[in-house]
């Protein structure tokens, strides 16, 4: 162009640059991505990369709001309606311990209910921090029993609601006696998990579960895509949960004694479990049995069987029985399995990822001495479950 036209040009803001073959026309002064000049496709890739990563940082601001949880009342919450299409639903997962007890309870009372299983990253995905559970229980957690549209929460009250509520003709599972009663709470308690169990294991047999409970995850963890997992960095309320659940992944149970603090849980729930299964193994002698308290089967018996169904699906039962020194509690056992409220919420509503992992748990057990120590410990008590394990084979599965 001549003078006079590029000078015109220039005050217009139309001067053009070329940086090659791929390049775009852009006005005003030089520099990058500004006008002027043209982007590189270097320029423009990077430019498009931080683009998209604005994008998803929003998208993330966006969905964790969706997602906000906060923590809720145990019991029932007449104030709070939600949907329902039958008097009873419980919202619960198969693996979950306080699902199995709550389903149980059910089942004893006869109680039908409306299914709406949740899956948790153990059983394939964090359905339980998704935004429409939350509306349904803000703080994240199974179960979540519903009567008439109002929500029970937390499974130790549960139970004891759906006790209260349960139509006539229904057994009872809270014995008249005061004295009973009061005996039945002390057990429900010693069953039920509180608050932060890990470190507080000594004060129940529920607390005393998910450190006993790790091997199993760390095998049901292998059929789980690890961007599955990664999801509950970016939205699950404990951060370490999802990095355990990594390490566990990557490690496998071959090599789960390199996992420090996880073998540490697990030697420490085994100690305080055993001292719980001894206390449960005194009283079966007090009450003279067949239950807890004595002739009638109460909700003291319901916690007790889910905690002892965990230690079944862990391979950690067997063990504790092994020798002999709990006569009294694996006759219990039997008894409770052979319940028909059993069969009805336990193996009913069986997993394939939970059977699935007892199987490699006990592959893994037998074909590495060092696992086996790692898992339950060096004590005669246990070197000797390989001369009961037939024996106790099926009190072990059903």
């Amino acid at each position: 162009m001549d003078f006079e036209n590029q000078r015109t040009a220039h005050a217009n803001g139309l001067v053009q640059t070329s940086f090659g073959r791929a390049s775009v026309t852009s006005t005003g002064k030089a520099g990058w991505g500004i006008p002027g000049r043209r982007m590189t496709l270097v320029e423009m890739t990077v430019a498009g990369g931080f683009g998209l990563l604005a994008v998803a940082v929003v998208a993330t601001l966006v969905e964790r709001a969706r997602r906000r949880r906060h923590a809720v009342p145990a019991g029932h919450r007449p104030e709070i309606r939600l949907p329902f299409e039958a008097p009873f639903e419980l919202y619960h997962n198969a693996l979950s311990l306080c699902s199995m007890k709550t389903r149980l309870c059910l089942a004893e009372l006869g109680i039908a209910y409306r299914s709406h299983p949740v899956d948790l990253i153990e059983t394939g995905r964090y359905q339980n921090i998704r935004a429409a559970f939350l509306r349904v229980n803000p703080a994240g957690t199974v179960p979540v029993l519903v009567h008439e549209g109002h929500p029970v929460y937390e499974s130790h009250e549960q139970i004891r609601y759906a006790a209260r509520v349960a139509p006539a003709g229904a057994p009872s599972l809270i014995p008249d006696d005061p004295a009973l009663r009061a005996e039945m709470e002390r057990w429900i308690d010693r069953t039920s998990l509180t608050e932060d169990p890990l470190r507080h294991g000594d004060r129940s047999a529920g607390n005393a579960v998910p450190g006993l409970t790790v091997p199993l995850f760390a095998t049901m963890i292998e059929r789980i895509p690890s961007w599955r997992i990664l999801e509950g960095l970016l939205f699950h309320f404990d951060k370490q949960r999802p990095l355990v659940f990594l390490a566990l992944k990557l490690l496998g149970i071959r090599r789960i004694d390199r996992l420090g603090p996880a073998t540490a849980a697990i030697a420490r729930s085994r100690r305080q479990m055993a001292g719980h299964l001894d206390a449960l193994e005194e009283r079966l002698e007090e009450s003279g049995g067949p239950w807890l308290l004595g002739a009638g089967y109460s909700l003291a018996d319901v916690g007790w069987c889910v905690v002892l169904e965990r230690l079944r699906q862990t391979d950690s039962l067997r063990s504790f029985l092994a020798n002999g020194d709990r006569p009294r509690l694996e006759a219990y056992w039997a008894r409770l399995r052979a319940r028909p409220a059993y069969r009805e919420a336990i193996t009913g509503h069986s997993h394939p990822l939970i059977e699935y992992g007892l199987e490699r748990i006990v592959a893994a057990k037998r074909a590495d001495p060092r696992i086996r120590r790692c898992l339950e410990g060096d004590s005669e008590e246990h070197r000797s479950a390989d001369r009961g394990v037939r024996s106790l084979e099926a009190g072990a599965r059903p």
